[in-house]
């Protein structure tokens, strides 16, 4: 019985870390998209850096991404940037790819 408890803390030891390392992860991606569309939205000095934490913070309404997507869209369309659904999902993808080698390492991938 003993074993089975060390496996079980074990595993939800591991289940934290990778909800932690996730987090993280996703949250760096959003920082780099946030930096991105400000670029694009001709946001500029400290209003950039107030922006990536709208960005962050628009990640944290549903899971997923349609939160974040839904954000940057309207924002986008606000402005009346031309930026495709299909340029933005690519940066967002590409953005994830630089989050998670830089935080776990290209091998990981």
């Amino acid at each position: 019985m003993k074993k089975l408890d060390e496996r079980k803390k074990g595993f939800e030891g591991k289940f934290i870390r990778d909800q932690d390392l996730e987090f993280k992860i996703l949250a760096r991606r959003n920082k780099y998209l946030g930096v991105w569309a400000a670029e694009r939205l001709r946001i500029t000095g400290d209003a950039v850096a107030e922006y990536c934490k709208e960005v962050i913070k628009a990640d944290l309404k549903e899971a997923g991404d349609m939160d974040v997507f839904r954000k940057v869209r309207l924002d986008f369309d606000e402005k009346s940037i031309a930026i495709t659904d299909e340029q933005l999902r690519q940066n967002m993808d590409q953005f994830l790819l630089q989050a998670k080698e830089e935080i776990i390492g290209k091998d990981s991938i």
